[in-house]
Order: structure tokens, then C-alpha cells, then sequence
């Protein structure tokens, strides 16, 4: 008899005993392909998402330890790892995603660490289920919309550390029936060493019933709804606290001085609430404390301390905005050597910036709203220059340093409202690193710098200076903000223009522009803000302006425009609904800097308010806030022709002002579609027969000037209309108007039955 091959025993054995250890459960494997077979009935076009294909493996001919997005460990093998997090980046809009849809991962019972965030996921967090993955050692649910009051069976879970549930709407407290069993059973079972709740709707019970998590390293509680003052013994219930972030809430009262006792303090994050008193020196004690934000609140520095701040040389971040500083900058902040980033914007210092000061080395600094003056010394923009330099409203005067564009790592210049004067640097055409630069508001005149193409910059402001000369056309492709008004440009809109294929908001208004309005703008696809106010255009409205499906804004007001309103509307989507998402401008609307795993404080930069002409005066949109905001400003042309009905779709527009025109005919009933409209002017103009009755439709108007026209009738009186406070000057000058409202009683035959309309209260005005 043959004797049996050892190789072949060897590869008989690794096949049919040591492969399937290799292998993930069968049972694991069934409820992740479970869970994408419920991605795929919540959005059938997951598949072919940007990200999809890191599902794609998912299949079951293979082992899940293979899959992506997936991490085993061990003999045999079972799944410890699922990183789940933006499943649904490239679909837009996102799903709405169910918290049952977890269901399949609670029998994955080896997990150890979940990523489940940033996925729209709604409902209450499923406490039974996730009692069941009693291994698990890091959750991070944030980035969703899970509501109700955190489950205290993830408190339970005994080897959790760390539990990341930011940026949800969740509400309540930890402790619910009997306090004292809970604290005792939270206390003496919770190993929690990270807990990261910013950004909800938490209350002061959930800071109080925190305190019995002894273990806690790392808290965050910023941006939630606390309003009563930090607990007196708050020392003595966190020994082992590491960084405690409680900004961006309602707190009130001092700072405790049971804090003195958080030795382990490395991280200090207290700005931007109510908080009162003095700022205590002890403070600056903390041998390993690396950063201190106390500013934004009604704390006051003692201005007389000098000797007593030691020299700390771990402090790499202070932020003491609004802290009552006043004189020249306090010489103890030069023994802070290690200082990188520094925040005393909306103080009462004064003077130039000493050369100490100069020589820090900061790679951000924010000294805005201050009384400073003197010129930049060109040390500030040598070597390890800043990445952030706000120095906006102080009094700065003279020239910008000609090595300005040499400062590397320069991203966010800000140095609007001074007084600087003169030409911008040639040098800043290269700075290959800038994003954001705002020189608005100075004396700035001569030659644009002709910025590289290809840099970074995306927020450019060089309004309000004394430029002059034709448009400039030498930005960055990547521009999204271009702000040239009140200045003296002159001549009309270069074609070049057309480059700009990311821009989103261009002012140009203010200046001495001429020609017509070309068609070429309709190239700008990305426009969503076009400001033309106050210049010297001439000729029609293009129709393809209203083919710009991306506008919002569009002011053209107070030019020598002629002819007739575009009669198509339907392509201004914009104007048609309310957008939901921000402007992509807004990205680079916060600086930064990470502190430990995703917790991260931001400074928020100031943009400037796109200002539109509100009933003769003038008023601003923050630029957080545009991307709710819609409005058409035709008004002070000499347009004629009658009103296109087509308007009446545009059913998020806030304001249509079409005033001080040659406009006739009658108003279009359709008007009374514009069911967000809250100022409609039709003044000065020449139309005639009467308001529509359906006018009582409009539920948000709060203006309606429809006076030096030729309208007769009844001013319709039901509904909104019965009920707005109406000025009688905004009805003057007509040929027949009668009602109520002016005083003026109508014939009986006259009178129109109101319309019947839905009330609806969840409506919010614009302009508070």
C-alpha cells in the first residue's frame, strides 16, 4: 500500500480546519450584508455614489474580513471594527435614515469599535440593541439626527471609553427615576473616558449628572443650551479631567475656584457664554495646560496684574476676546513662549505692536476691534509667518510690507476697516497658500495685484477702497467671492470674467461700470449672488441672465437699464424654493484647531453683510444667513412694458422690488403665489386696474408699496391683508383706490369677498 503524501495531508488540513478560522462568521457576515441590503431599499441609487464602492465588496462569496470598511481580529476570526461613517456623501439630497436600520450590527456582539456618524440617521438611539455589543470600546454616533435622551444602557457597557455623540438633537439628562441609584450604578460601572456631546439641546441637569463620571479624561458640552453657573465642587467630581470644553453655552456666574484642583488640565474651553467676575490668575498655573479660552464672556482682566502670569512655557493657545484689556498689549505675554495661536480681539488696547510682540511667532493671530495704529512691520510676514492675521477695525495706517505675499503659510488675511493707504504688494500675486483675503474698507488704490491662477484664494474683498480703472479679471480659478464695489472701476464687464468657474457672490455695485449687461454671464453657472447696484448699464435684461439656475440675488437696481422684464422665469431654480444647503463659502468661514480626536473649537472670521436696499434704507445680510435669503431688485431703471406673470413663481423671493420704472399694464394675479414674498414695491410706475384680490394670500408681507400708479379699486382686505398694519402713503398717488386701509370708503359694488387662505404659522421672518 501507498504511503499518503505529507504535502498533501498538510494542504488536506490548512484547507479544511485552519481557512475557515480565516474566515468571519457566517452569522456576522449575514447581518452586515442585512445591513446594505437595508442601504440599498433606503436609497436604490447608493450604488452608484462616489463612495459606493467601498460596499461593493460586500457580497457573499467572499469573507467579510475582506470587505471594505470592515476590520477583523483573532483565531478565529471575527469582525472588532465597522467604519461606517459618511455612507452617503455623493447622494444628494442625503436619505432619511431610520435607527432601526442598525438593527442587524447588535448581533456583531465582538465589535469593539462602531463608526456610525455623519449619516442623517434619525429617531431615538436604540439603547436595548446596543446593550447587546457589551465589548465595545469606542462609539461615535455624531453627525446625525438622533433625538430623545441618551440611553443609560450605553453607560453600562463595560469596556466603553469613549462615546462621540456630537452634533445630534438629543435632549434630557443621564440620571432619570432615582438619582441617587443612578449615580451610584454610573459611578462604580462606567469606565467613559472620552464623552463628546457638543452641538444639541442639553440642559443644565446633563452637566450636573455628568459630574458622577469620575473617570471622564475628556468632556465636551459646547454649543448646547446651559444656562446655570458651572457647579462650585466641579474640582473635586473630575479629578482626572484633561480637557473640559463647555463653550458656546449660557453659563453664568465665576469661574469656581474648586477648578484650581483639575491638576491633569491640558485643554480650557469656556468662551462664549455669560460668565462674570474676574479672570483668575491661578489660571495660568496649570503646568500642562496648552490651551485657555475664556473670552466672549463679561469676564474682566485685572489690568493692574503684571509680575503674577509666570511664564508658562506648554500654553500654545489663548483666547481672551472681550476681556476688558486696555492699554498696550500686557508685556506678561511675552514669557509665554510657547504661544502659537492668539485671540484679543474686542479689547481696548492701543498703540503700535512691539517688536517683542512681532517676534512671536504666532501662527494665528486675531487683534481685531481694537485701537491700534502705527504701520505692519515687515518681521511680522518673515520666516514662520502666521497662517491667520485678522487685524481688521483698528487704525493701521501706511503700506502693506512689500514681503507680504512671502509669508508662506499665510491662508487668512484680514485687515478690513483701517486706514491703509497705497498700492497691494506685487508679492501677494504668488501667495500660493491664501484663501481668504479682506482689505476692504481702506484707501487702497493703483494696479490689482495679478494673482496666480492657481492658488487657493477663494475669498476676495477689495471693496470700498479708491481702485480704479476697468474690472480686473487676473483672480485665482478657484475664486467663489469677488467683491470690487465702492470704488471708481469704470468701463464695462470683461468677458474674462467667464474664467471665474466657481464664483458664487460678485459685487460689483458702487462704481462707474457701463456698456450693457452681456450674455456671457449666463456662463457663470455657479452664481448664486450678483450685485450690479448703482452703476451706469444701459440696454435690456438679458433673458439669459434669468437661465443663471444657481441665483438667489440678483440687484441690478439704480442703472439706465431699458426694455422689457425677461419673460421667462422658470430657470431661476433658485428663486423657485428655499435652498436648504449653505454656500460653499462658508467652509472656509471658521479657523480651526484640533484638540484631541474630533473635538475642535473654532474662531469664527467676520464676512462681510451683502447690503440691499430695504424701503429707501440700507440693510445687510450676514453671509451665514444668505443661503435662506432670496430677492430681485430691478427698481430705479427706466424698464417699461408690462409685468411678466412668469414672477409669480419665484416662490421664495423675500423682496421683488421692480420700483421707479415705466412699467404698465395691470398687476399680475399670479402674484399672489409668492407665498414667502415680505416686500413688494411696484411704486412709481404706471400700471393700472387694480390689486388682485388674491394678494390676501401672501402671509409674510409686511411692506406693500403700491403708490404713483394708476390702480383703482378696492384694496383687497382679506385674510393678511385685513390684518397688516398698512401705511397710507404707500397707496398715495393713484387714480381711484378706496378701503379701509387709506380711509377712502368703496361703493358697495365694488367690494371683493375675501379669499380664502390656509394659516400658516411656521413661516419666519427675514429681517428681525
Amino acid at each position: 500500500m501507498e504511503r499518503p503524501c505529507p504535502l498533501l495531508t498538510f494542504f488536506s488540513f490548512f484547507f479544511f480546519f485552519f481557512l475557515p478560522c480565516l474566515s468571519c462568521p457566517e452569522y456576522q457576515k449575514q447581518a452586515l450584508l442585512q445591513f446594505k441590503s437595508s442601504i440599498l431599499a433606503i436609497s436604490p441609487s447608493f450604488n452608484s455614489s462616489d463612495d459606493s464602492d467601498q460596499l461593493q465588496s460586500w457580497n457573499s462569496s467572499s469573507s467579510c474580513c475582506g470587505w471594505g470598511r470592515v476590520e477583523c481580529r483573532g483565531i478565529p476570526r471575527v469582525v472588532i471594527a465597522l467604519y461606517l461613517t459618511n455612507l452617503f456623501t455623493g447622494l444628494s439630497p442625503q436619505p432619511q435614515v431610520v435607527s432601526t436600520i442598525l438593527a442587524p450590527l447588535f448581533h456583531i456582539r465582538s465589535l469593539e469599535n462602531l463608526y456610525i456618524s455623519d449619516n442623517n440617521i434619525q429617531g431615538e438611539i436604540p439603547g436595548v440593541g446596543f446593550a447587546n455589543l457589551s465589548n465595545l470600546v469606542l462609539l461615535d454616533m455624531s453627525g446625525n439626527n438622533f433625538k430623545g435622551s441618551i440611553p443609560p444602557q450605553l453607560f453600562r457597557l463595560p469596556y466603553l471609553r469613549e462615546l462621540q455623540l456630537g452634533v445630534n438633537s438629543l435632549t434630557g439628562k443621564l440620571l432619570h427615576d432615582d438619582e441617587e441609584t443612578e449615580k451610584y450604578v454610573l459611578s462604580s460601572t462606567s469606565n467613559l473616558k472620552v464623552l463628546s456631546l457638543f452641538g444639541h439641546k442639553f440642559s443644565d441637569g446633563m452637566l450636573l449628572s455628568i459630574l458622577c463620571l469620575k473617570g471622564l479624561e475628556f468632556l465636551d458640552l459646547s454649543h448646547n443650551d446651559l444656562s446655570m453657573e458651572i457647579p462650585t465642587e466641579i474640582g473635586n467630581y473630575l479629578p482626572n479631567i484633561s480637557t473640559l470644553a463647555l463653550s458656546n453655552n449660557r453659563l453664568t456666574g465665576g469661574i469656581p475656584s474648586s477648578m484650581r484642583r483639575l491638576s491633569k488640565l491640558k485643554l480650557l474651553f469656556l468662551h462664549n457664554n455669560l460668565l462674570t467676575g474676574e479672570i483668575p490668575t491661578w489660571l495660568f498655573d496649570f503646568k500642562g495646560l496648552t490651551a485657555l479660552f475664556v473670552g466672549g464672556n463679561r469676564l474682566i482682566w485685572n489690568n493692574s496684574v503684571t509680575v503674577e502670569i509666570a511664564p508658562n512655557p506648554s500654553l500654545s493657545r489663548l483666547h481672551l476676546k472681550s476681556c476688558g484689556l486696555v492699554g498696550e498689549i500686557p508685556k506678561w505675554i511675552s514669557n509665554q513662549t510657547g504661544l502659537r495661536f492668539l485671540d484679543l480681539s474686542k479689547n481696548n488696547l492701543r498703540g503700535e505692536l512691539p517688536e517683542w510682540f512681532v517676534e512671536m511667532r504666532f501662527e494665528g493671530l486675531i487683534l481685531s476691534d481694537n485701537e491700534f495704529t502705527g504701520s505692519l512691520s515687515p518681521r511680522l510676514f518673515s520666516g514662520l509667518s502666521p497662517g491667520v492675521l485678522a487685524l481688521s477695525r483698528n487704525n493701521f495706517s501706511g503700506e502693506l510690507p512689500k514681503n507680504i505675499g512671502f509669508a508662506t503659510s499665510l491662508w487668512v488675511l484680514s485687515l478690513k476697516e483701517n486706514n491703509f493707504s497705497g498700492p497691494i504688494p506685487q508679492s501677494l500675486d504668488q501667495s500660493l497658500s491664501l484663501q481668504l483675503l479682506d482689505l476692504s474698507r481702506n484707501r487702497f488704490s493703483g494696479h490689482f495685484p495679478d494673482f496666480n491662477p492657481d492658488t487657493e484664494l477663494a475669498y476676495i474683498d477689495f471693496s470700498l477702497n479708491d481702485f480704479s480703472g476697468e474690472v480686473p479679471t487676473t483672480f485665482p480659478v478657484g475664486t467663489r467671492f469677488l467683491a470690487l464695489g465702492g470704488n471708481k472701476l469704470s468701463g464695462g464687464l470683461p468677458f474674462n470674467l467667464t474664467n471665474l468657474s466657481n464664483l458664487e457672490r460678485l459685487e460689483l455695485q458702487d462704481n462707474n461700470l457701463t456698456g450693457e449687461l452681456p450674455n456671457f454671464l449666463s456662463r457663470i453657472s455657479t452664481l448664486q449672488v450678483l450685485n450690479l447696484r448703482n452703476n451706469s448699464f444701459q440696454g435690456s435684461i438679458p433673458q439669459s441672465i434669468f437661465n443663471l439656475r444657481s441665483l438667489r440675488i440678483l440687484d441690478v437696481s439704480d442703472n439706465n437699464l431699458t426694455g422689457e422684464i425677461p419673460k421667462e422665469s422658470d430657470n431661476l431654480v433658485g428663486m423657485l424654493e428655499t435652498p436648504n444647503l449653505p454656500s460653499s463659502i462658508i467652509e472656509i468661514n471658521y479657523l480651526a484647531y484640533s484638540t484631541w480626536l474630533r473635538q475642535e473649537e473654532q474662531v469664527g472670521l467676520d464676512y462681510r453683510d451683502l447690503v440691499v436696499n430695504w424701503k429707501k434704507s440700507k440693510q445687510g445680510i450676514s453671509t451665514d444667513k444668505l443661503n435662506i435669503y432670496t430677492l430681485l431688485d430691478l427698481s430705479n431703471n427706466q424698464l417699461s412694458g408690462q409685468i411678466p406673470t412668469s414672477l409669480g413663481v419665484l416662490k421664495a423671493l423675500k423682496l421683488l422690488n421692480i420700483s421707479s420704472n415705466k412699467l404698465s399694464g395691470k398687476i399680475p394675479t399670479s402674484f399672489g403665489d409668492l407665498e414667502n414674498i415680505e416686500t413688494l414695491d411696484l411704486s412709481h410706475n404706471n400700471l393700472s386696474g387694480s390689486i388682485p384680490p388674491t394678494f390676501t394670500k401672501l402671509q409674510q408681507l409686511t411692506i406693500l408699496d403700491v403708490s404713483n400708479n394708476e390702480l383703482v379699486g378696492p384694496i383687497p382686505d382679506g385674510g393678511h391683508m385685513g390684518t397688516m398694519m398698512l401705511d397710507p402713503n404707500y397707496f398715495a398717488n393713484n387714480s381711484g383706490l378706496c378701503g379701509i386701509q387709506i380711509g377712502v370708503p368703496c361703493p358697495k359694488e365694488q367690494l371683493t369677498p375675501p379669499v380664502q387662505i390656509e394659516e400658516d404659522d411656521h413661516k419666519e421672518p427675514w429681517l428681525l
